[in-house]
């Protein structure tokens, strides 16, 4: 039997369980499909268990780049929230939301675009104040009543404190509000949890509603296509661990697979670049040659030194350590346990200290590398810090890699592949190396281990060979004016030419925010349910 629902949600993450939500608590009938495992795990809940499971997780699905040419044909890992609340469960929940001009900027790209609606700072702030619940501010720029739990760290480790210290003393000011009036400065992180417990989307907008007969979720549902009849989309057939099913909705499907898939489950369904399609014996049902373009993700390059005393995160979550940390977070509510593993970090521009930030920075206490470098450095006592180009320039893709609906897609990022996003990043490498470098940081440095150097030809070989995403893929299916063609959508999210279809999550947006994605992705979430409310 087909069930028959008013909105399919395709994709249980940040944007989609904030989108399913907002239309559920509105009195729609929502299916919600999602294609990876039950949040409900301690080390998710925890907020360092992002640390035991990075590197490899059944919560995680691991995109393997195409070789990239850029970087001596390497192939690097693109890991993936792979269990409901998507990224929001798996991510070290960092609380980001960008710089107005980033949304303004937006909103100039898409003036034009047809029944066009604001995407201006002014227009997005109101979803974030109202899905917040901070702990520390209340303002004109921060809520207190919403779902999602912003909190600051619970624990914050010393070597944490000195690298704030060391890049203020290098002439950054200390900023303690990232999502304040201004980016720039060195200060603390803020993030969704509270009281050592994650505030996924998972937990914020779906716990809530678990006995609201108006939402049914299905976990371990891939979805195999978007069903159209003529040029309206129908329904959705998915695969389960029970078989093969369809649904249909007598509102709207919406897309928010996140950046890499979300494209791909518009190929598979007919709906993308004519040639590409073509060459996977995809019938053509629209084109739209901008699905998949357009890829964006933020840069990362670690600086890695080792201390000289036992400081920092290592082996916190072995043997005593982990039983002696436990206890301390059962019996008081403290500790290490309480926090994310990156309690501070940094906005600079290293060019022009008066002009926007171009360098973000992580502070992690602990040698922290990726997968594929994993053997470069040994395990010890030390201290990272990656640092991202904030507005990239470089552009990627995402294609099919068979018509096959339940394959990964080829995925192809081009991380620095931008001449100037190299420099940015080679400028960034020099700044926050000279930080190790800074008392009191450098009073507990024992060596810088990577990179070595500081000429530019070092840099720019250990750019890449550990550039790694910063888990931010972004703009595959992006909003557009009216006459552009690689636009996937106009402003309200809509597929252009499909009735009854939109996309919700971060590869709608036309260029990357500056900082992390989650919050800006629950936006776009809820965002999308009120165009559809509206229109409703």
């Amino acid at each position: 039997m087909t069930a028959t629902f008013d909105h399919i949600v395709i994709g249980g993450g940040s944007s989609g369980a904030a989108c399913a939500a907002r239309l559920v608590k509105a009195g729609a009938r929502v299916l919600l499909l999602e294609a990876g495992h039950s949040n409900r795990h301690p080390l998710l809940d925890m907020p360092p268990g992002i640390f035991k499971m990075i590197n490899g997780s059944k919560f995680m699905r691991y995109h393997k780049t195409e070789p990239q040419a850029h970087l001596d044909g390497r192939v690097h890992d693109i890991p993936q929230g792979n269990v409901l609340g998507g990224g929001s469960s798996v991510n070290a929940q960092v609380y980001m939301r960008g710089r107005p001009s980033d949304y303004d900027a937006w909103n100039d790209i898409l003036h034009g675009a047809n029944d066009g609606v604001g995407w201006g700072w002014k227009d997005v702030l109101p979803y974030f104040r109202g899905m917040e619940a901070n702990n520390r501010f209340a303002d004109d720029l921060h809520g207190t009543d919403g779902e999602v739990l912003v909190s600051d760290p619970g624990h914050i480790n010393e070597m944490s404190r000195w690298f704030v210290q060391a890049v203020q003393q290098m002439g950054e000011p200390f900023n303690p509000d990232f999502n304040g009036p201004a980016q720039r400065g060195v200060g603390f992180y803020q993030f969704t949890n509270r009281h050592g417990r994650r505030s996924s989307s998972a937990y914020a907008f779906l716990s809530p509603l678990r006995d609201d007969p108006n939402l049914s979720i299905k976990l371990h549902a891939e979805v195999a296509a978007i069903q159209l009849t003529g040029d309206r989309a129908k329904g959705v057939t998915y695969r389960d661990k029970t078989g093969d099913h369809q649904a249909n909705a007598t509102g709207e499907i919406i897309v928010a697979a996140g950046a890499l898939v979300s494209p791909k489950i518009l190929m598979q369904s007919g709906i993308g670049p004519e040639d590409h399609l073509a060459e996977h014996n995809v019938n053509t049902l629209h084109a739209l040659p901008g699905v998949g373009q357009n890829l964006i993700d933020h840069p990362e390059v670690p600086i890695t030194a080792f201390a000289n005393g036992p400081y920092g995160y290592f082996k916190q979550g072995d043997g005593w350590r982990m039983l002696r940390n436990g206890i301390q977070f059962k019996l008081f509510g403290s500790g290490p346990v309480t926090s994310a593993g990156v309690e501070a970090g940094a906005f600079v521009n290293p060019a022009d200290p008066s002009a926007d930030p171009t360098i973000q920075a992580f502070c992690v206490p602990i040698v922290y590398l990726d997968r594929d470098a994993l053997d470069e450095v040994e395990d010890d006592y030390g201290l990272t810090v990656t640092t991202v180009v904030v507005k990239p320039k470089s552009r990627g893709k995402v294609r099919l890699r068979s018509n096959d609906p339940f394959a990964m897609p080829s995925v192809s990022p081009n991380l620095l592949k931008h001449p100037d996003d190299m420099a940015e990043m080679i400028r960034g490498q020099r700044f926050f190396r000279e930080a190790f470098e800074t008392r009191p940081l450098s009073d507990r440095i024992g060596s810088i281990v990577i990179p070595e150097r500081d000429d530019d030809a070092t840099l720019m070989a250990h750019c890449k060979r550990f550039v790694k995403t910063n888990y931010h893929p972004a703009g595959t299916c992006k909003m557009g004016a009216d006459n552009d063609p690689l636009a996937v959508l106009d402003s309200r999210m809509r597929v252009r030419g499909i009735e009854g279809l939109r996309v919700c999550d971060m590869s709608a947006v036309p260029d990357i925010n500056a900082g992390n994605t989650n919050a800006p992705a629950m936006m776009l979430g809820a965002r999308c349910a009120d165009l559809i409310l509206e229109t409703a």
